[in-house]
Formats: structure tokens, sequence, C-alpha cells
């Protein structure tokens, strides 16, 4: 396993960090009964950063985590997210000690804000955050979804160890101003949503073979259910990208699951990418495929193959809504 710096933070993180989101919401993702396997074969594999948030399964992330990490606690780095409905000073705090509880430790090593509140101060929630982490109840201070005006605000009354980002092959937005802005900084990236929540799995060639939960992205029809982002989408763009890279990975000889994360380890900029599963074969796929090394034309045409949809969502790094409704600023 490979390690790096988280920026400031003085933690040194796996390449692959791993998502815990799937292990403890059974609503969204199903149920499952080989999640402590998953987590340990992380471990073995050498994933030290574990991640999570209060809202996953409404704390049932967290709690099962807690449970199921016992004495392997101070061989890794937990991080979790406070709400932005939590971001109030009073808030703050009380959703920490939720966390702490629900974890079964005495200290987060990242406590993350998962997105900016536009309607609290920044400088309210960055206080009550340094408060805690005086007292040593957090480690360090990270930020999630926040774009380059957001984060440039946040760094206006304080400091980030790391920015969290949605980054994946058909959504590459964070490219273009958030990665350069945390590079100048020195903001730790940790990249989540690698195989897009499956879709870059390679099961794929139709719109209509997506599961609806799936297809809520900028990148799909406004007139679907469940998709909130009134925009016409595209979707001819993003399946015929998602044909290409398919034959690219088949022409290869290798998963395309695996060369999208060999492809997103070798981008610059980025310090650990989330994997999500509740499967302990899953994870060690992914440990395999974190040692690929692409040649230099395959990665020059997996480049070519997702430019054009780079190029059509723009710039705004939030993949769900856009334009002057984004979340994300």
């Amino acid at each position: 396993m490979i390690y790096r710096k988280l920026g400031q933070s003085g933690f040194d993180v796996s390449a692959l960090s791993f998502g815990l989101w799937q292990i403890g919401d059974s609503e969204y993702w199903g149920e499952n009964d080989t999640g402590a396997q998953a987590i340990h074969a992380a471990i073995d594999g050498g994933v030290n950063l574990f991640d999570t948030a209060e809202v996953y399964g409404d704390g049932d992330s967290e709690r099962v985590f807690g449970k199921w990490i016992g004495p392997n606690r101070d061989s890794v780095l937990i991080a979790t997210k406070v709400s932005m409905s939590h971001c109030g000073v009073n808030d703050v705090r009380k959703a920490c000690e939720g966390s702490l509880t629900r974890l079964n430790t005495d200290r987060i090593d990242l406590y993350q804000v998962h997105w900016p509140n536009h309607d609290i101060p920044f400088s309210e929630t960055y206080a009550e955050l340094t408060a805690l982490r005086d007292e040593g109840k957090i480690r360090a201070i990270g930020v999630s979804n926040f774009g380059v005006a957001d984060l440039g605000d946040w760094l206006s009354v304080g400091e980030a160890a790391s920015n969290q980002m949605c980054y994946n092959p058909l959504f590459r937005a964070i490219e273009i101003d958030v990665l350069p802005q945390c590079k100048k900084h020195d903001v730790g990236v940790l990249t989540y949503s690698p195989l897009m929540q499956g879709i870059l799995s390679g099961r794929y060639s139709s719109v209509e073979e997506i599961p609806p939960v799936r297809r809520r992205t900028r990148h799909f029809s406004s007139n679907h259910e469940l998709v909130r982002h009134g925009e016409p989408g595209h979707e001819e763009l993003t399946i015929n990208t998602l044909r290409d890279l398919k034959e690219l990975s088949d022409g290869a000889g290798i998963q395309l699951p695996d060369m999208t994360t060999a492809w997103i380890l070798a981008q610059p900029g980025g310090a650990s990418v989330i994997i999500g599963s509740s499967k302990p074969d899953q994870v060690r796929r992914s440990m395999e495929a974190s040692r690929l090394k692409l040649p230099g034309d395959i990665t020059e045409r997996f480049n070519e193959i997702t430019r054009p949809l780079k190029e059509a969502l723009g710039p705004v790094p939030d993949m769900w809504v856009g334009g002057e409704n984004a979340r994300i600023r």
C-alpha cells in the first residue's frame, strides 16, 4: 500500500481508504453480513483511513464500525462528518459527542463538515471545531464538498486538513478549479464515488439498465424520478462514454472497475481514494487494482474518451445539482 501525506494534518493516509456508508445503511444499500470481514480485509491490505458520517444510516454506520473495529482502533484513522444542519455552535459539539459515542472512541482523527452551510458563518463553525480540537476530541479539521468559493471563504477564517470531493472518470469537474486550489493551499484531497455507485462496473449499456436511485446525477435527464437538477442531462454522451471505456478495458484485458481505480490513483493531486464495499473479495480486488500501472497509450485514450463529458458537465463540482442551485460553490 502506498501512503501519502494528507495536507497539513500530519497524517500519512493509505492511497485507498474505506468508505463505511455501505456498511451501515441497509435501507439504501441493502442488507449484508460480510461488513466486518470487509473491514478486516482492508486493514490486512494496509488501509488505515476509514470514512463515515453521522447521517449514514442515521448513525448506524458509525455504530457498526465502532463495534467492529475493536482492538484495531489505534492502528487506524477514523474520519467522520458533521451534517450541514448541525453546523451551529451548539449543534457541532452535540453532533461530535454523538459520533464519539457511536464510534466507541475517545477521539475522531479527522472531523469534516459534510456540506457547506451558507446560512451559518463559517467562523462560528470553525471556532467550535477548534475548541473540540483543543480538548482532544478531534485531531484534525476537514471539509467535504467545498467548491472554490466555499473553500476560499473557509480558509479565510481557519484551516482545512482536507477536502473530500466526488471524482471519477465520468465526473472530472474538480480537475478544473478545485484540485489546483487545494494544491496551492496544501489541502489534502479525498475523493469519493470512484465507480459512481457501480455505474462504472461495466455492467450497464443503456440508461434503463441503471437502477433509478443511481441515476439522480446531472448525467441523466430530469424527467426521471428522484432527479432534482432540472436539466436535460447528457444521457447519450454518458452511455457512449461507458461503451467506449468498456471497449478500451476489454481490449486491454483489464476489467473496467480495475482500470478505473488505477486511472484515478494515477491522477495528480489526490491523497486517497475512498472505496465503498461490504464484501471482502471486492476489497481485495480494489487492492489488486491499486497496484496496476496503466500503459501511457491506455491512459491517453482513457482521457480522450472521458474529456467530452468533462467539458459538457463543466466546472461545477456538484454532481447532482448545477447552476445557481448548486450546493457547492
